[in-house]
C-alpha cells in the first residue's frame, strides 16, 4: 500500500469539519479544530514542494557563493564558500535538506555582513553584483515559502 498523504489530509479536513467539529459544545474546542483544519492545507503544500524549493533554494544559495569567490578576500570566509560551492545533496530526505539549508543559510548571513562591513567600495561592479544577488535570494527565498491560505 502506498499512502497518498494527500487523499489522507483532505478526508481528515472533510471529518474534521463535518464530523468532529459540530459534535463539539464549547466554543474553544471548536475554534482549536478550526485552527487545525485552516492549517492543514498547508500541511499540504509543504508536502507536495519541500523537497523541490529545499534543493532549489540550496543550489541557488551554491549559485551565490560561486559568484562571491570573485570578491571575497577574507581567508577563512573563501574557504567556507569553496567548501560549499563543491557540496552537494546527500539526501532528499526534508530533514537531510534543511540541516544543509541552515548552514548554507548561515554561510549567505555571513557573507552578507561580510559584504556590509568590507572595506572593499561598494561601488566596485563585481561588489555590487554580488550584494544584488544577495538580495534576490533572499527576496526569491521569502517568495518561495509563499503559502496560500484560501478564502475565508
Amino acid at each position: 500500500m502506498k499512502p497518498d498523504c494527500d487523499v489522507y489530509l483532505g478526508v481528515l479536513v472533510r471529518d474534521l469539519l463535518e464530523e468532529v467539529a459540530p459534535n463539539l459544545t464549547g466554543s474553544w474546542e471548536q475554534a482549536v479544530v478550526m485552527r487545525h483544519v485552516a492549517l492543514l492545507p498547508v500541511v499540504r503544500q509543504e508536502l507536495e514542494r519541500g523537497v523541490q524549493r529545499r534543493v532549489e533554494e540550496n543550489a541557488a544559495m551554491r549559485a551565490v557563493f560561486a559568484q562571491a569567490l570573485q570578491v571575497v578576500n577574507d581567508a577563512d570566509l573563501l574557504a567556507r564558500l569553496k567548501e560549499a560551492v563543491a557540496s552537494h545533496e546527500e539526501s532528499l530526505l526534508v530533514s537531510v535538506l534543511d540541516a544543509s539549508n541552515h548552514r548554507l543559510r548561515a554561510l549567505l548571513t555571513d557573507l552578507h555582513a561580510h559584504i556590509e562591513t568590507s572595506r572593499e567600495p561598494r561601488t566596485v561592479p563585481a561588489v555590487q553584483a554580488l550584494e544584488t544577488a544577495i538580495w534576490r535570494e533572499l527576496a526569491a527565498s521569502t517568495e518561495r515559502r509563499h503559502v496560500e491560505l484560501g478564502r475565508f
